[in-house]
């Protein structure tokens, strides 16, 4: 992953010198349709629309997936770390699209190089960057990063497809 494109406070090649803004849970919610347990971004600390985001999770002892995934030994299921990195690039894809995005979501087509460098565990404080690599159509792709006091803690390649679900077939038909 280019380290330049990532690194947010840097004005590297390869970095937007657009300045970002930050996004609070409330705006989060609006704009996302996860909700408790499944929502896993607590805020955006800085987004560039049609470029990158930062977001923040806090992970608590609280999270429901401890009461399961390792109850004496517990850290956040690498499943959970890459759908943080999917809602944090619907973040950028429902920011850059403005009201054209309104009724739609983000739906996962597939995950590239999906890595697990370290465990997540609670009381860290998981950094989530993700940056547009391309954009065709409805389809984004996306190269992310989550860090734990600047340590990697996973990394992935993916793309997504933001649609209108009552455009889908039902499951009726």
């Amino acid at each position: 992953m280019d380290a330049t494109v990532m690194n947010h406070q840097n004005d590297q090649p390869g970095h937007s010198a657009a300045k970002g803004y930050a996004i609070g849970i409330e705006r989060i919610q609006q704009m996302l349709p996860h909700r408790y347990p499944m929502l896993m971004i607590d805020r955006i600390i800085e987004l560039v629309p049609d470029n990158y985001a930062v977001a923040i999770k806090n992970v608590t002892m609280n999270e429901s997936y401890f009461q399961g995934h390792f109850p004496n030994h517990p850290i956040v299921p690498g499943v959970m770390i890459i759908e943080s990195m999917a809602q944090t690039a619907s973040m950028v894809v429902l920011e850059t699209l403005g009201e054209a995005s309104n009724g739609k979501v983000v739906y996962f087509m597939f995950i590239d190089n999906a890595k697990f460098r370290r465990p997540v565990t609670p009381g860290d404080q998981m950094e989530i960057r993700v940056v547009k690599q391309r954009r065709r159509g409805n389809v984004w792709k996306f190269n992310a990063v989550a860090t734990v006091d600047g340590v990697v803690a996973a990394e992935a390649t993916y793309a997504a497809m933001i649609v209108n679900p009552a455009e889908l077939p039902s499951h009726s038909e």
